[in-house]
């Protein structure tokens, strides 16, 4: 491994280095003052790409053409988007094309795969879930739980690190999973957690659940465009994504699911039925009986919207561009360099609550005064993600953030800390190894 000088001059040299340093310019870039910000919200809102808005005015103006026709016509039929999506998802996703439907949003899909896949029999009836989850994901589940008539506090198994802050590890969840391995009907989790950024071990957790004979699947939010991900060979049976974060398609994009292929043909799952999950070759035959697409499309409700289907497939486009093995590799070089830089700052008024994984996101929970560096740090041109009672988050983006602003807000950050906490002097390593 070579050795990481920690300085402006090698900022510059990684950003000159950088195979992906163009693709920085296909995204639109908040400014302030006619200068750039450093946006590090990818984990939050991506960025809007420079071709989104080319591409739902081609909807638009297919719509005004061709109305209705639009959907059988044209250069590109409206119904033929959702195929051109598949083959980029399934390689974010680690699936295969027909395992992922493109529809609805992330909460939406979550009752969506409950109806399913929680299917309560016997002792068999709870459910595995992270205590301090997304809360729309613990809403979710309550709420489900209580329209079967059950009670959450007595069907829900909660995970918890004892420590508010505290990733959670491993080894408990694994031990969880065997010793409740009796009862369990489902596990579910993030795959990344939202506030520390802790990267799961996904693929042990899917062999203990299948093990103890309990369905699995995952909120992926934090994780879909972020991480490598297996869904196919780790047999997960679901999974539920959003589209706004790292997949930059915009607030209130579409979501998607990964349905794993053996419950394609399960005439004996559960599901909620709509007209759009219909067998495309006989929809409209409008017969009152339904007949699922045989594979992950089958669990499609509505018409979806070709406006955000053309939002998702702008960002698509971006990604096959520049390569998903190119994203994930300049990802970890850009994660270990933020991680080496605020380890530079020591630990006396901070710790790294985001445990040494892979993943684009850094949670820093402050001693005192943490909303006071928030705001000094936005003043300074950062704009990072503030999460009480004193966390900062952070996601340096691989497709358009460079090392130049992981470096400078290091800086600032400094800066800002000298400022809040009086501190005379610094005195800190200046190099690591990766």
């Amino acid at each position: 491994m070579k050795q990481l000088e920690f300085s402006q001059a090698n900022a510059q040299y990684l950003d000159a280095a950088d195979p992906l340093k163009d693709f920085r310019h296909q995204f639109l870039i908040p400014e302030h003052n006619g200068k750039q910000r450093a946006y590090f919200l990818g984990n939050s809102l991506g960025l809007q790409p420079r071709n989104t808005g080319s591409a739902i005015n081609a909807v638009l103006q297919q719509w005004a053409e061709e109305g209705v026709e639009s959907f059988f016509r044209g250069e590109k039929p409206w119904l033929d988007m959702h195929a051109s999506m598949l083959g980029t998802l399934s390689q974010l996703a680690g699936t295969k094309p027909n395992e992922i439907s493109v529809m609805n949003q992330l909460t939406v899909n979550i009752h969506l795969m409950l109806v399913s896949f929680y299917n309560p029999s016997g002792r068999r009836k709870k459910i595995l879930v992270e205590s301090k989850a997304f809360p729309s994901d613990q809403y979710a589940v309550s709420s489900f739980l209580e329209h079967l008539g059950l009670d959450p506090d007595e069907i829900l198994i909660e995970i918890n690190s004892g420590n508010e802050n505290a990733i959670i590890s491993n080894d408990d969840i694994l031990h969880a999973i065997e010793k409740n391995a009796d009862e369990l009907a489902l596990v579910f989790l993030g795959g990344l957690n939202y506030y520390t950024g802790q990267l799961f071990d996904l693929e042990s957790i899917c062999r203990s659940s299948i093990a103890a004979g309990a369905k699995v699947g995952f909120d992926l939010a934090h994780a879909i465009g972020n991480v490598a991900l297996k869904l196919h060979n780790w047999n997960a049976d679901f999974a539920c994504w959003c589209s706004y974060k790292y997949l930059n398609a915009g607030p209130g994009a579409v979501g998607a699911v990964f349905i794993h292929e053996r419950h394609h043909g399960n005439n004996g799952l559960k599901r909620l039925a709509g007209w759009w999950g219909h067998r495309a070759d006989e929809r409209f035959k409008m017969d009152k009986h339904f007949l699922p697409e045989t594979d992950a499309t089958g669990w499609q409700l509505s018409t979806p919207s070709m406006l955000l289907y053309a939002s998702l497939k702008a960002s698509l486009d971006v990604f096959e561009k520049a390569g998903w093995r190119n994203i994930l590799a300049k990802q970890e070089i850009m994660k270990a360099w933020l991680s080496g830089l605020i380890a530079t700052l020591g630990d006396k008024h901070f710790i790294c609550l985001t445990p040494d994984s892979k993943g684009c996101q850094v949670s820093l929970l402050f001693n005192t005064d943490g909303r006071k560096i928030y705001d000094l740090l936005f003043e300074k041109g950062f704009m990072v993600d503030w999460r009480e009672p004193n966390v900062i988050r952070l996601a340096p983006v691989p497709l358009y953030n460079t090392y130049t602003e992981v470096w400078q807000f290091s800086q600032a950050l400094k800066e800002a800390m000298l400022e809040v906490y009086s501190i005379d002097e610094w005195t800190a390593p200046n190099h690591t190894h990766i």
